[in-house]
């Protein structure tokens, strides 16, 4: 399929305008990075607790962060946004950022603490058993149980707690909203029930999981993040270098590298975060902006092959031309999909959307604009140093003749 036939657009004509936009970019990307002292990252880069909760109804994410950034035990910036997904309801993600190694632990139980005390009824003297523990949940059952003329023995005690807890997680997501869930599970027994009801009550969240990055975990995550694109920028050199000429490889490298570059500075302009889902975002970037270049470089190549006679410049603005279609079918529809989701993806995806929507753009426009000018700028290098000493030899040698003939020896 074909939307544009037989065009003839003057794309390398146009390189300038864009040439200078990318070099404005980069400065005030870059500008912004060191005036900021560095990038923001999130707490997959930097030492913190995150920990994903689940409530029974919407979560308040302005009182949750409004209760968590105004404990005085909780230190550090705090970051709470929704979750969305399949199986992610009412699910939400906070997250403590802490310095110290000892800060991490402290900041977890003072984050589920902030919960209990705002959300949950810490005045009542039981047990959450949302979210308990088997060992706390048996220990506070032990007497009561007893006492309701409930008789077990320590093994029943402890088969009894853990098939609750099992209904409880697997088939409430460890979110139980009524203590009658439970009762099949007690086997209709009404001293069971009755001594849950007296020692638990259900808090209406349950903290699905907690994730420790220490300073060195964040660190080394920061440093394998780089490694990985420098590598992917490599392999790719070394790819293109061998499939067509060096010059190549390294035009492809520095699109990309260029594109990395704007979407990171963009980042520090517009003060996001960033994760380990936008270093994935920024690899599947390199890896889109490389097959956009190797598609017009291979169709350099193939004209050059039939156009020998006929200028550089000519013949990669007739390849751009050519591939113009697929460059506008893939890129078009690539960006309506990471426009989608960065509208409606949510909190979550709102990086690693944003990171796609900027790499689409600025990696299209770098392959034809960035990339290609590259070659022509090295052959019209190359081919002027050829050309000179050529030139200056031919001079010569035309001045000796004129010198040597017999009739300017006849005018001396």
């Amino acid at each position: 399929m074909e939307l544009f036939k037989n065009t003839n657009y003057d794309f390398l004509g146009k390189k300038w305008p864009f040439i200078i936009a990318s070099v404005i970019l980069s400065v005030a990307g870059i500008g912004s990075i060191v005036m900021k002292g560095g990038l923001k990252y999130g707490i997959d880069f930097k030492e913190g607790a995150l920990m994903t909760v689940k409530f029974a109804y919407a979560p308040p994410l302005d009182k949750i962060r409004y209760e968590m950034t105004h404990s005085p035990k909780i230190k550090g910036e705090v970051s709470v946004q929704n979750l969305t997904g399949s199986g992610a309801e009412n699910e939400v993600e906070i997250g403590t950022e802490a310095r110290e190694e000892g800060q991490l632990n402290v900041n977890r139980d003072d984050m589920q603490e902030v919960l209990v005390n705002k959300f949950g009824q810490p005045a009542s003297g039981k047990l959450d058993f949302n979210n308990a523990g088997q060992e706390a949940v048996a220990n506070r059952l032990r007497g009561p149980l007893a006492g309701n003329g409930v008789a077990l023995s320590e093994q029943q005690l402890q088969d009894l707690v853990k098939s609750l807890l099992d209904e409880r997680d697997r088939k409430h997501s460890g979110l139980m909203a009524d203590f009658n869930q439970l009762a099949p599970v007690a086997g209709g027994n009404a001293g069971i029930m009755k001594t849950l009801q007296q020692e638990c009550y259900l808090a209406p969240f349950h903290i699905i999981q907690t994730q420790m990055v220490g300073p060195k975990v964040g660190a080394e995550l920061r440093r394998k993040a780089v490694l990985a694109t420098l590598y992917a920028l490599a392999g790719m050199l070394a790819y293109i270098a061998f499939r067509f000429e060096w010059i190549y490889g390294l035009g492809a490298v520095i699109a990309c590298f260029h594109d990395t570059i704007i979407t990171i500075g963009l980042f520090s302009l517009f003060n996001k975060e960033i994760s380990m889902t936008v270093i994935a975002a920024l690899l599947t970037l390199v890896g889109y902006s490389m097959n956009d270049t190797i598609v017009i470089f291979d169709r350099i190549r193939e004209n050059l092959k039939f156009s020998r006679r006929e200028s550089l410049e000519s013949v990669m603005n007739r390849a751009v031309n050519q591939t113009l279609s697929r460059t506008v079918m893939t890129s078009g529809l690539t960006f309506l999909t990471v426009i989608a989701l960065f509208v409606f993806g949510g909190p979550v995806l709102n990086s690693f959307s944003f990171a796609l929507v900027c790499g689409i753009i600025v990696g299209t426009y770098s392959s034809v604009f960035v990339a290609s000018p590259i070659v022509l700028f090295w052959h019209g290098y190359t081919d002027k140093r050829s050309k000179g000493p050529a030139t200056a030899l031919a001079t010569a040698s035309r001045a000796e003749t004129v010198r040597k003939s017999p009739t300017t020896r006849a005018v001396k």
